[in-house]
Parts: C-alpha cells; structure tokens; sequence
C-alpha cells in the first residue's frame, strides 16, 4: 500500500501546519481530517526521482528544489543553491 503525505489546514493564514504520513490504498479517496485528532488535512504532492534521473526543478539530483537561474545548465558545478556537488 502506497505512503501519503498529508499536512493540517491552518485555522488563520501564516499558522502552523503538522505533516503526516498514512498508508492508503491507491483507490481510496485523500482523507478531509486526521482519523484520530479530527484536524482538517490536504494531501501533499511532491516530485519524486526515479532512478537517480533529476528533473530541471532538481537538475542536481539532491532531492531538494534547486534556486538556480538556468538549473539544467550547473551540472558539475557549484551554483551556489547549496545543494549541486
């Protein structure tokens, strides 16, 4: 069964938010509040890299989203987004 993300709603705007992770069948529909404490959730999304191929968000492969101006362009060298190796 696939792991998803979920984060709370905030009640105001700039409030703080939990994540969560719960097992779901792919046919389940998300869940609208955490089964146990009754907040209301969103699902989050996120890329995923298969494979160790990146994607021009993530040109270097880290896993983090990369600030570059021209991302694909920095392979091998240090753009200075903290993360390129």
């Amino acid at each position: 069964m696939p792991t998803y993300e979920y984060e709370t709603i905030p009640a105001r705007e700039g409030g703080q938010t939990k994540r969560y992770e719960f097992q779901q069948k792919m046919s389940d529909p998300p869940l609208k509040k955490h089964p146990e404490t009754g907040e209301p959730l969103r699902r989050v999304y996120s890329a995923v890299s298969i494979g160790g191929s990146a994607s021009s968000s993530d040109s270097c492969g880290c896993g983090d989203a990369c600030a570059c101006e021209n991302p694909p362009h920095h392979h091998g060298g240090g753009c200075g987004c903290g993360c390129c190796h």
